[in-house]
C-alpha cells in the first residue's frame, strides 16, 4: 500500500479491537418498471430479514424515460419509509439530471433536486421506521442546500454519501457541449469540502475504513488511460490522493452503469500499479434485480466483505 503510515496502521489494529462486525445492505437501479415497483417492497422485506445496521439506495428510483412527478416521487418515498432497517437515498440522474427529457415531463432538474432534498431528506434522519442520525453537509452554512451529503460512523469505519450521478455528473447541464454549468461547479466544490472533511475525520478518529457511496460511474477505467469523462475527473483525482494518502481501506458503491462487479480499477497515473486499498462495488440494477450484503469489520486486514443476492420471487 502506498504511503502506508506504520505508526497509524498500528493505531487502526487496536481500535480494530474495540469494533464489532456490522452487516449493511446495498441496492439501486431500481425499480425502472412495473415489474420492478411491484417487487420492490419485496427486495426490501427481503433485507428486513437479516440483522442489518442499514441500507443503501445508490440512486435512481425510476427508469430513465420515466416521469418526475411528483406522484412518482412520493410513491417510492412510501415504500423506503417502510424499511425495517434505516435507508439512505442517494439521488441518481433519472431521478434529476435527466428530467428536463421530454419522455420526463420537461422539468427543471434544480427543482427536482430541491423538491428531493425537501421530502427525501427532511430531517438529521434516515428514511425507514428505525432511523439513524446522520450527520448532514447541509449544517455548514457554505453548503446549506446540500442536504444529500451525509456521514455516519458505525462498526470501526465512517460511511459517507455524495451527491455525484450519472450522465457526467451534471457537467453540461441540459446541454451536450460546453464547459460546465454552474450548479455543476457549486456542488462539486461542496462535494471536494465533503470527501477531504470525511478522509480527515477518518485519519482523526483512527477508523479502519471508508464506504463511499454516489451513483455515478466514474469512469477508472478511462481514467486510467488518461482521458477521464470532465464530469469525474476531479472527484476522481481527489479520491485517489485520499485513498493513497490513507492508512486503511476505502470503498466506492456506486450504480448507473447495470453491472454488478466488486474489483479494484484505480490505479496509479505514475506507476500504473493498482492502488491496494482501494474497492469498488456496483450494486445491481434493471433488469437485474437483487441487492449487495456488506459486511464492515475493523479486526479483519480487508475491513470491508460483499456478498451479491440476486432476488428470486418466491
Amino acid at each position: 500500500m502506498k504511503r502506508l503510515f506504520p505508526l497509524l496502521a498500528a493505531a487502526l489494529l487496536a481500535f480494530a479491537a474495540h469494533a464489532e462486525p456490522i452487516a449493511f445492505g446495498l441496492f439501486g437501479d431500481t425499480p425502472y418498471n412495473r415489474w420492478e415497483r411491484e417487487h420492490l417492497p419485496d427486495l426490501i422485506a427481503e433485507m428486513d430479514g437479516e440483522n442489518l445496521a442499514f441500507v443503501i439506495h445508490d440512486g435512481d428510483i425510476k427508469s430513465g424515460d420515466g416521469v418526475c412527478s411528483d406522484e412518482a416521487f412520493k410513491d417510492i418515498l412510501a415504500v423506503f419509509r417502510k424499511s425495517a432497517h434505516p435507508l439512505v437515498y442517494v439521488p441518481g440522474d433519472n431521478d434529476w439530471t435527466d428530467c428536463h427529457r421530454k419522455s420526463n415531463g420537461r422539468y427543471d432538474p434544480v427543482e427536482r433536486l430541491d423538491k428531493l432534498r425537501e421530502w427525501f431528506y427532511p430531517d438529521d434522519f434516515s428514511l425507514g421506521r428505525r432511523r439513524l442520525k446522520l450527520e448532514r453537509q447541509s449544517h455548514d452554512p457554505a453548503f446549506a442546500r446540500y442536504r444529500e451529503n451525509v456521514r455516519w460512523e458505525i462498526g470501526g469505519a465512517l460511511f459517507v454519501a455524495l451527491n455525484v450521478p450519472g450522465s457526467d455528473n451534471n457537467y453540461h447541464g441540459t446541454r451536450r457541449t460546453g464547459g460546465p454549468v454552474p450548479e455543476f461547479i457549486e456542488r462539486s466544490a461542496a462535494n471536494r469540502a465533503w470527501l477531504a472533511q470525511a478522509f480527515a475525520l477518518a485519519r482523526s478518529r483512527k477508523l479502519a475504513g471508508i464506504l463511499i457511496a454516489i451513483q455515478g460511474n466514474p469512469g477508472f477505467h478511462a481514467a486510467n488511460a488518461g482521458k477521464p469523462s470532465p464530469g469525474y475527473r476531479d472527484v476522481l483525482i481527489q479520491l485517489r490522493e485520499e485513498t493513497q494518502a490513507f492508512a486503511g481501506q476505502v470503498v466506492l458503491v456506486h450504480g448507473d452503469t447495470h453491472q454488478h462487479r466488486i474489483d479494484q480499477p484505480m490505479e496509479d497515473p505514475d506507476t500504473g500499479e493498482t492502488v491496494r486499498n482501494f474497492t469498488r462495488v456496483e450494486t445491481f440494477g434493471s433488469p437485474f434485480f437483487g441487492w449487495v450484503r456488506g459486511q464492515v469489520d475493523a479486526a479483519d486486514p480487508r475491513v470491508f466483505s460483499f456478498s451479491p443476492r440476486v432476488w428470486r420471487s418466491p
